[in-house]
């Protein structure tokens, strides 16, 4: 058997819409667990009992929304070529969680969910038009730093200075874009932002629709690094 050092990192971008943005994260790990099993490639697994495809998953969708960039990083005993790893990983796959584009990457670099800190996301407004004070209103809750919030019966804090990069309101629309930032602390969900947002203008939070649209690693000089390279 290949030792680690021996074997092939090949990342894959997917999707994930329709009836699967409704699949928790656990289940699409069992989903894509078997889609690798079926696509007949040489995957990697680990030396414990339950013999474990070598997986790496990016950071978990909220349920519900839905992302055209996702990924995961498979380890291979053998290097297929790009094209034929692509082909095989769609045919086994459900078109709702289905493969856009792979690559193979360094050895050398972090697991996916440190590595792909930053996150951009389509939030749409569902039968009601953006407040115009919208804006500021998710200003003004970055500008008090700390926002509390119930997830379950557990109270989360994240520090909004750092895990809000940007937002961006259509106006006139029923759109905004956020761009949030991910530590090993916390992570910041659109849905959490806007509902402490609304609440702040004194208003009943609205249905959302909810995409992540893009992942990206940001490098020490402030450089956006996209998870599929280009690498030297």
């Amino acid at each position: 058997m290949a030792s680690r050092a021996e074997q092939h990192r090949l990342r894959v971008r997917y999707g994930k819409d329709g009836r699967l943005a409704y699949l928790g994260h656990l289940e699409v790990l069992a989903t894509i667990n078997r889609s690798v099993r079926r696509s007949g490639l040489p995957f990697a697994v680990g030396n414990g009992f339950a013999r474990r495809i070598r997986l790496q998953f990016s950071q978990a969708l909220p349920v519900g929304a839905s992302s055209r960039g996702e990924y995961f990083d498979l380890l291979l005993t053998d290097r297929v070529g790009e094209g034929e790893a692509l082909t095989a990983l769609r045919d086994a796959t459900p078109a709702g969680l289905a493969p856009q584009a792979l690559c193979y990457v360094p050895h050398r670099l972090p697991a996916l969910e440190a590595w792909l800190s930053d996150s951009l996301w389509r939030v749409e407004l569902l039968g009601e038009a953006v407040p115009a004070q919208l804006g500021d209103a998710i200003g003004e809750l970055r500008c008090r730093g700390s926002l509390e919030y119930l997830r379950g019966e557990r109270r989360k804090v994240v520090d909004l200075g750092s895990a809000l990069r940007d937002w961006d309101v259509d106006a006139g629309g029923r759109e905004l874009a956020i761009v949030t930032h991910a530590t090993n602390e916390a992570s910041l969900r659109p849905a959490v932002l806007l509902d402490a947002a609304f609440r702040l203008m004194g208003l009943r939070p609205p249905s959302l629709r909810v995409s992540r649209e893009a992942q990206w690693h940001v490098g020490d000089d402030g450089s956006k690094l996209d998870a599929l390279g280009p690498w030297e």
